[in-house]
């Protein structure tokens, strides 16, 4: 018998991303199973089975017009919002072509679904009309610029809105909108967005003047794969598929009746003043309140970056202003709670154009939250929701995350050796004694907040806040960090007091080491003669050199320091540089040698000074062009891919090589404290090392790891395992394995 594809049940999470898609429902989902099984007709059958269908399909329409208010009009069953949109612009932009000259514009808000000026875009170029696609600027509080529309929608083919945004839950009001638009352009085709709006917002389209209303199921409880679209009576319209001539030959392709079913469904509940399915909007208020409480009490400073006054009350937005969104969603993803980094269609970018548009800042667009829950949602669930996110709390403080009530947190997570942290490609270098003292190299602004935060909370001795240069590429944050730590020692524009630093049983010393700029320094941390850690800046860069495209950069020079620090270094010298452009995250100095050719030439005095200068202009020249302005180049280190295990082979492998078999968690530490994974492989403490990727340096700093050992690597999704897994085989460990798609599939 094969394996049912069933990983977590919905008791198991607090799911708060339901802008991206919701559960069915218990009652939805009997009807559609109930469809496919038993009411399964083709409604374009001429016998009774297939009548019941065509009935079935007839009797949905009606409901549906009676859910958003259309006594008029075409309701046209679609696969979802996205082909309801295309179906919306194709008809208008047929219908208008012969209108469209080089003045003509095509409009969207600014804050719109990608969706929309996608296919704008798209079929602008296809049918050949160069039109010009523009957006409608927002104010801060992501409302659409009246007086903009005022100026553009004479000349406007289309002009595409939204009732309630996907991202901020901010409305717009469609009255007022309507009054602007009509004012300046009677005839224009206007499209509205309204599948955040539906259960959430009272819809009646057949008293506007709205052309094309696009809805889809699976956003408020039905299932995937089935959505509407309003269509205005007398408005422009072209069949978006052809064929059969289904739907009245305007959407041809046999109806996904078990889909329309759902609606069915969902309408009656939401048409049903008995039921109690649908909260009203008082009940929906007081849950956001709620959880706006449980957040404030557990993470302290948040923003919210859109208005709670005018927007619907199941969305959230916010950002944690001491954290960024990735620490934020893997501290809820270990603890079970689902929320989205900005908008599920685009979570791989870096930043919401939703939040640009609205003028936030870039922090606020970088590390945006959406938290959302559906209007169906219990007092049950929501009070499970706040349970979940205050038990954080204590995991918080326990990390240096926040700032703790209590005298000493209970683990010592970041305190010794040493800890990268990470800004985009920038590093910071924490290192920590035994006794506490500690040392800065090279801080970046946007972590001033959390490294103050880790000093205070670790009660650490910082000797010296360190910059290894003046970086070209960012702000120096040095003496912003020495200031809020009340660091008043006397020093120089680097930040070196003058003589060596005492950090416990170590100290740290400085060469001057030219070639990057002018002013570049390197600091060895060492005891006697051996030199444990190496903060070269950008000297080196993992497994490649730092640029000399910069003003005050000298490649001669470069090629002098690196012969004469080498003789300081031996092989397992761990490398720290101020920037990692590859997630390399460790290397050693012989790790560093064998991966950068030209590095080893030098080294190993097969070119001379002139042709290592002349090789590295070359480098440099193509980095360049292919990366722009960064710090120094890197060898993307080739690697065969880890073998994927599943559990069953994950414990078999525990259970058979006991001692030499050690499943390492590379998560962060607050994810790890957030989430026990023991039970899950039934693994001792023995066999089981936490090692986050931010501490991965110190492992090999502090011989935590042995290329003899078999290691088990695992994380949320198997990513940052994957990049651990690359990192160890360029350091000579073979025996590594990846657990197949990470905890989210166990």
């Amino acid at each position: 018998m094969s394996q049912r594809f069933f990983t977590q049940t919905s008791q198991d999470i607090v799911y708060l991303d339901a802008n991206a898609t919701t559960p069915v429902l218990p009652r939805i989902a009997d009807v559609v199973s109930h469809t496919m099984k038993v009411s399964f007709g083709n409604p374009s059958s001429s016998h009774i089975t297939g009548v019941q269908a065509k009935y079935l399909l007839e009797q949905t329409r009606s409901k549906a017009r009676r859910v958003i208010g259309a006594q008029t009009g075409d309701i046209l069953f679609t696969s979802g919002a996205t082909e309801g949109i295309q179906t919306a612009i194709v008809s208008t932009l047929l219908a208008n072509r012969h209108k469209a000259t080089e003045h003509s514009v095509l409009l969207y808000g600014a804050t719109e679904h990608k969706a929309v000026p996608n296919t704008l875009k798209h079929w602008n170029d296809v049918l050949g009309l160069g039109a010009k696609v523009v957006a409608i600027p927002v104010d801060e509080n992501g409302l659409l610029d009246h007086e903009f529309i005022a100026e553009h929608v004479p000349k406007a083919l289309m002009i595409c809105t939204m009732a309630v945004n996907n991202e901020t839950g901010v409305y717009q009001d469609l009255s007022a909108l309507e009054r602007v638009i009509r004012q300046h352009n009677a005839s224009v085709s206007w499209m509205v967005d309204c599948v955040q709006a539906l259960g959430k917002q009272a819809l009646a389209l057949s008293d506007t003047s709205i052309d094309y209303a696009p809805f889809s199921g699976h956003k408020l409880y039905a299932p995937k794969g089935i959505g509407f679209l309003y269509i205005r009576e007398n408005s422009p319209y072209t069949p978006f598929i052809a064929g059969g001539g289904q739907e009245s030959g305007m959407r041809s392709g046999t109806e996904n009746l078990p889909g329309i079913a759902g609606l069915y469904e969902l309408f009656d509940l939401l048409l049903d003043e008995a039921s109690d399915v649908f909260k009203p909007v008082e009940t929906l208020h007081q849950y956001r309140k709620q959880l706006i409480n449980a957040l404030e009490q557990t993470f302290g400073s948040i923003t919210f970056n859109m208005p709670l006054v005018g927007s619907v009350p199941t969305t959230l937005n916010f950002c944690v202003d001491s954290l960024t969104s990735k620490e934020v969603m893997d501290l809820f993803d270990a603890a079970g709670i689902r929320v989205s980094g900005g908008s599920a269609c685009s979570s791989g970018a870096n930043r919401s154009f939703v939040l640009d548009a609205m003028s936030a800042s870039d922090w606020q667009s970088e590390n945006a939250i959406r938290m959302s829950f559906g209007p169906a949602a219990t007092q049950a669930e929501i009070d499970l929701a706040c349970e979940r996110i205050c038990a954080l709390k204590p995991v918080l403080a326990n990390n240096c995350l926040i700032v703790s009530d209590a005298v000493q947190p209970e683990h010592e997570v970041c305190a010794l050796g040493l800890t990268q942290l990470r800004h985009q490609g920038s590093c910071c270098w924490l290192y920590v004694a035994p006794n506490n003292d500690a040392v800065i190299i090279d801080p970046v602004v946007e972590l001033v907040p959390r490294i103050e935060r880790l000093v205070a909370q670790q009660q650490l001795h910082v000797k010296a806040v360190l910059e290894t240069h003046k970086h070209q590429d960012k702000d120096s944050a040095r003496a912003l960090l020495a200031n809020r730590l009340s660091l008043n020692t006397d020093s120089d524009e680097l930040g070196w007091p003058g003589a060596a630093v005492q950090l416990g049983e170590q100290e740290l010393v400085r060469i001057p080491t030219p070639g990057h700029s002018a002013d570049s320094h390197t600091y060895l941390l060492r005891q006697g003669d051996n030199v444990s850690a190496c903060f070269c800046g950008d000297l080196l860069i993992f497994s490649g050199l730092g640029s000399t495209q910069f003003a005050d950069a000298n490649v001669c020079d470069m090629a002098e320091s690196i012969r004469s620090l080498a003789p300081q270094l031996s092989d397992d010298t761990v490398i720290c540089p101020a920037h990692d452009y590859e997630q390399c995250f460790a290397l050693t100095w012989a790790a560093q040698v064998q991966a950068t050719p030209l590095l080893k030439q030098l080294l190993d005095e097969q070119i001379d000074k002139e042709r290592f200068a002349e090789q590295k202009a070359q480098l440099d020249e193509q980095l360049s062009s292919e990366c722009g302005a960064l710090c120094g180049f890197s060898n993307v280190v080739k690697t065969t891919a880890a073998q994927q295990l599943s559990v069953e082979q994950v414990q078999q492998m525990l259970e058979e090589c006991e001692q030499e078999t050690i499943v390492l968690d590379v998560r962060e530490p607050y994810e790890h404290g957030a989430k026990d994974i023991r039970s899950l492989f039934n693994v001792g403490d023995a066999q089981l090392v936490n090692v986050p990727l931010s501490r991965l340096a110190n492992a090999f700093f502090a011989h935590q790891l042995s290329p003899q050992k078999r290691y088990v690597l695992i994380c949320r999704t198997g990513n940052r395992s994957g990049q651990a897994i690359n990192n160890l085989k360029s350091l000579g460990f073979d025996k590594v394995y990846n657990l197949q798609g990470g905890l989210a599939l166990v």
